[in-house]
C-alpha cells in the first residue's frame, strides 16, 4: 500500500542511501538526489531526479542527509535548489549534523517561502540506518513532526521532541560530543591497561561486564580494543566538522567546553598523521603513541567486534 506523502530524498551516502531504501519500502513514493547520479539510480523502486530543484517540485516532505554546512546551504539555496522547487505547504526534514546558524537560518528560509522546516538529526551508524535501528532528535512545530511523522517511523526506532529546529541541532551535536568524550575516555582506559600488560579484551569485558554497560560504551569500547578503525563508519574528518560547531556552539553561549577542544585537537593530530581514512574512534590512536603503543594493534581480538 502506497502512503499519500510524496518524499524527496537528497544525499544518498551511506546514510541517506539506507533512509531512502527504507522510506521506500514503508510504501511512500520517493524521487531520490545524489551529486554522483550513479547512487541515485541504484535505489531501487524510487524515481531518479537530476537536480535537486527537480526531486522537490512534487515532495509534500523534502528529506535531507549531507555531509555538512555547505553541502546543505548548496543544496537548498543553489538556482536549482530546493527551497525554489518547493510548494508553499511542504515541509524540509534536514537530517543532517549541521551548526546551530544554519538551522537557524533554514528555518527562516522556509517561512518566508511558505514551507516548513523540521529539523531531524539522528543517531546511529550506517549499519543501523540500514536496520532501521536510528534514533531521530525532532525539533519544529508539533503539528510539523506529527505530519512526517509516518516518515521518521519509517527509519527509526524512536523520536524525541526537543524544542525548536536550532534546538534539536544543537542536542545532536551535544549528543556527538558525549560519543567522543566516550571515546577520549576509552582511549585512554584501554591504552593505560594494555601498557600495564592487561589484555584489552579482558579488559573491556571488565568494564562493560559492571558499571559501564551502555551501548555507546560497548560498541566504541569493541572497534578501540580492536584498534579496527577501519573501515569507517563515520570519517574522521566528519568527526572533526562536528566538533568545531560544538565549540562554535559553545561559545556563542559562552559556555566552555573544555574537553570538547582536547578532542578537536586529538582528532587534528590523526588527521596530521595522513588517518582522514579512519572512523573517528580512531583519535584513539593518538592516545596510544602517546602512551608509546603503536596506533594499531598487531593483531585484532577474535571475532568479537560489536556491530
Amino acid at each position: 500500500m502506497t502512503n499519500r506523502l510524496s518524499v524527496a530524498v537528497l544525499g544518498l551516502g551511506a546514510m541517506g542511501a539506507a533512509i531512502a531504501r527504507n522510506i521506500v519500502a514503508a510504501g511512500f513514493p520517493v524521487t531520490v538526489w545524489n551529486r554522483t547520479p550513479a547512487r541515485a539510480r541504484g535505489i531501487s523502486g524510487a524515481q531518479f531526479a537530476a537536480t535537486p530543484a527537480a526531486a522537490c517540485a512534487r515532495a509534500d516532505v523534502a528529506v535531507s542527509m549531507l555531509a555538512d554546512d555547505r553541502a546543505v546551504e548548496e543544496v537548498v539555496f543553489a538556482a536549482d535548489g530546493m527551497i525554489g522547487a518547493l510548494r508553499p505547504g511542504s515541509c524540509h526534514v534536514g537530517m543532517s549534523t549541521i551548526s546551530v546558524a544554519l538551522a537557524r537560518r533554514l528555518m527562516a528560509a522556509h517561512e518566508a517561502a511558505g514551507q516548513r522546516y523540521v529539523a531531524a538529526p539522528v543517531f546511529g551508524r550506517p549499519e543501523a540506518a540500514a536496520a532501521r535501528q536510528l534514533w531521530v532528535v525532532a525539533g519544529g512545530a508539533d503539528a510539523d513532526i506529527e505530519r512526517v511523522a509516518p516518515i521518521l517511523e519509517a527509519i527509526g526506532q524512536g523520536t524525541f521532541r526537543v524544542g525548536d529546529a536550532p534546538q534539536a541541532s544543537l542536542a545532536k551535536l551535544l549528543g556527538n560530543f558525549l560519543i567522543a568524550a566516550s571515546i577520549e575516555m576509552l582511549g585512554e582506559a584501554l591504552a593505560t591497561a594494555e601498557k600495564a600488560g592487561l589484555e584489552p579484551q579482558r579488559f573491556l569485558d571488565l568494564l562493560t561486564g559492571t558499571l559501564f554497560g551502555a551501548p555507546v560504551i560497548k560498541r566504541y569500547g569493541q572497534i578501540v580494543a580492536d584498534t579496527a578503525f577501519e573501515p569507517a563508519g563515520f570519517r574522521l574528518p566528519l568527526g572533526l566538522k562536528d566538533l568545531g560547531l560544538v565549540l562554535d556552539a559553545g561559545e556563542e553561549l559562552r559556555a566552555p567546553l573544555p574537553l570538547a577542544s582536547l578532542i578537536q585537537a586529538r582528532l587534528l593530530t590523526a588527521l596530521a598523521r595522513d588517518r582522514g581514512h579512519y572512523d573517528w574512534s580512531g583519535l584513539a590512536s593518538v592516545i596510544r603513541e602517546e602512551v608509546g603503543l603503536p596506533p594499531t594493534r598487531s593483531t585484532m581480538s577474535s571475532g568479537r567486534r560489536s556491530q
